[in-house]
């Protein structure tokens, strides 16, 4: 009788330990069960049950996160969808690299402007580089890029290059 009793409760004991799992839902439309330990300003600590290892995962990969023990479902970010290099202006830069984890390394891509015979100013340089680093990463379909550098040249005349790498979900 005490062995049935324990192995009763036993088996309630890992019945509710899973169902107090928490559901990480990635934008790529995988979901994992973890227990999720740390929602931080850009990236959520987790493990996966029955094992010690802390993963990390950047907020951009993930759509949500619903918590085993209360039910509350919480929005984390929202999916960037690019169609096309005409929404280069939905690329995001980011310039951390815990914000790419999860997310799934994409090509090489550059914007810079013309050196010798266009007068930019700094600003306009600048903004004429970042236009085109973004139009490089939207005709790829990728919604991130990370800055790898951002340098600005010239004498009296500016030129700004930026180079980086695409990230999709």
């Amino acid at each position: 009788m005490k062995k049935t009793l324990l192995t009763l409760l036993t088996a309630l004991f890992a019945i509710t330990a899973f169902s107090q799992n928490d559901k990480l839902i990635k934008h790529n439309g995988e979901k994992l069960e973890v227990k999720v330990l740390k929602v931080g300003e850009t990236t959520i600590t987790y493990k996966y049950p029955g094992e010690d290892a802390e993963q990390t995962i950047g907020k951009f990969a993930v759509a949500s996160i619903t918590y085993g023990t209360s039910g509350r479902k919480e929005e984390i970010s929202e999916k960037i969808v690019i169609s096309g290099e005409d929404d280069w202006e939905k690329v995001q830069i980011l310039t951390d690299k815990a914000q790419v984890i999860g997310l799934k390394k994409g090509e090489d891509v550059r914007g810079k402007t013309n050196g010798l015979l266009s007068y930019n100013t700094a600003g306009s340089a600048d903004k004429k580089a970042t236009r085109r680093i973004k139009e490089a990463a939207a005709k790829t379909g990728a919604p991130f890029i990370l800055l790898t550098s951002d340098k600005n040249d010239g004498f009296g005349v500016k030129q700004s290059i930026k180079n980086g790498t695409a990230y999709t979900y």
